[in-house]
């Protein structure tokens, strides 16, 4: 029962499946950018068929030339054994020399009586040695000793005769051994290299219009004007590359359309409102009429936010902008409202922002700060990729349960702080608006000082 119900808790939570790990482990080491992982499928498949290729060359062809070319010297060096020992011991068998050194090209001697040296170590990767070891062993059938270590061009043979007298036998290397295999591997592989420095100079011509079309909607989503676009590549590069120039332009489109219509209606309401105005005003000073100049003066407020949300400072162009600057009026107007300050700015000094709406934003989560706490923090770190603005206070705080909704428009607390309780809700919207339209967001947590932090993250 235990296996089956570990069985059933294995199949209903794949993640514990051991082939899952294990792409999980390859997912984590292979390279996560394009290029690279198109370079990973031309090089793995051609080093594979290499590699299948390099090692039946080696075990079949390469063994099998070798073989045949040490079965040949072999069979001279046992032709010339049989002729020796055909001879008396006392004849002379310098013509048996001659003829293996002019008709078998082999240099031989006889020597005196003596023992084999003590084997010599033989190499790993050496295939000569062992086959020529066994052709040895097979033809000769006498008591050999062999010596194919070194850059020597020469094979050394001892072969002890029957007589008890010793042959010593020097064979060229390449008589016994396909010296010459190296150039298939060294061809297989200079080609290779040839077609994998085509492959990236393809790959590279292809990558780069993926990333021009990268760089264009960042650009895009941080609000920067991305005039020198062009669609470039390959047709399904050039139709993504299309696709988003028209979703860019219907974006624009609809954002124009919505600025102008507002526009409109923000004529039509302040015309209503100024004919309320003179009229208050003609009514004269009655003190049955402050709640409804009150009113008045509350709907104008909120025309002016809903509006200035909804235009989100779109038009303006990305400049520079100085956070020391930035700190320094921030500083100026905590110090009108009789609060206490502090500011640090870490990193480069200059960021590339929508200066105005940049400021306003720091601004919206400043003025909150001051609206409902004493001690103010404000933190800037500008990092190689990120913009990051920390602003601490020591007020009440925002529950857990409504830091998100704090930030729709016209939201209002009931509870702890009332954000925005003298202006229209739009304040935090705004926020997030501005930086969502930097590419980046505006987050709320808890403050070390106590109170609330509201953190704003950009990409540099």
């Amino acid at each position: 029962m235990a296996s089956f119900d570990s069985m059933r808790r294995e199949a209903a939570n794949p993640s514990d499946n051991p082939w899952k790990r294990v792409t999980r482990w390859l997912r984590r080491r292979l390279p996560m950018g394009l290029y690279a992982r198109s370079l990973l499928i031309v090089i793995i498949p051609m080093v594979l068929l290499q590699s299948v290729v390099a090692f039946i060359f080696m075990e079949r062809h390469w063994q099998l030339v070798t073989q045949r070319l040490s079965a040949a010297v072999t069979g001279d060096i046992a032709a010339i054994v049989d002729l020796i020992a055909t001879f008396p011991a006392d004849r002379d068998i310098s013509e048996i020399v001659r003829i293996a050194r002019d008709q078998l090209n082999l240099s031989i001697s006889v020597e005196p009586g003596g023992e084999l040296p003590p084997p010599r170590p033989k190499p790993f990767f050496e295939i000569l040695d062992q086959i020529l070891s066994e052709e040895i062993s097979d033809q000769v059938r006498r008591p050999f000793w062999i010596d194919t270590v070194g850059n020597s061009n020469l094979v050394e043979i001892r072969i002890k005769l029957d007589d008890g007298r010793m042959l010593r036998v020097y064979a060229r290397r390449n008589r016994a051994y396909a010296s010459n295999t190296h150039i298939f591997i060294v061809w297989m592989v200079a080609a290779s290299l040839v077609l994998l420095s085509i492959a990236i100079l393809f790959l590279r011509g292809q990558i780069r219009p993926i990333l021009a079309l990268t760089k264009a909607a960042e650009s895009f989503g941080k609000g920067q004007k991305i005039d020198d676009f062009a669609p470039r590549g390959a047709d399904e590069i050039r139709r993504a590359g299309l696709a988003f120039i028209q979703m860019r332009e219907r974006i624009e489109r609809q954002i124009e359309q919505r600025t102008a219509m507002l526009t409109g209606v923000s004529h039509d309401l302040r015309t209503i409102l100024t004919r309320f105005r003179l009229q208050l005003a003609l009514a004269g000073n009655n003190p049955d009429l402050e709640s409804l100049n009150q009113d008045v003066d509350d709907m104008q407020n909120m025309l002016e936010g809903y509006l200035a949300f909804a235009r989100g400072e779109a038009e303006e162009d990305v400049g520079q902008l100085k956070l020391s600057d930035l700190m320094t009026r921030l500083a100026a107007e905590a110090e009108l409202h009789g609060k206490t300050l502090t500011t640090s700015v870490e990193g480069e000094d200059q960021v590339r922002v929508r200066p105005n709406a940049f400021t306003r934003l720091i601004a919206n989560l400043a003025s909150n700060a001051y609206r409902y706490a004493n001690r103010v923090n404000i933190e800037a770190r500008h990092s190689a990729k990120w913009v990051t603005i920390t602003v601490d206070d020591d007020g009440p705080g925002i529950p857990e349960r409504s830091r998100e909704d704090v930030f729709k428009p016209f939201f209002r607390l009931d509870e702890a702080r009332n954000l925005d309780s003298s202006g229209t809700g739009l304040g935090l919207a705004i926020a997030r608006d501005i930086a969502r339209s930097h590419g980046g967001n505006v987050t709320l947590g808890d403050s070390p000082l106590g109170g609330l932090r509201a953190t704003v993250r950009l990409p540099a």
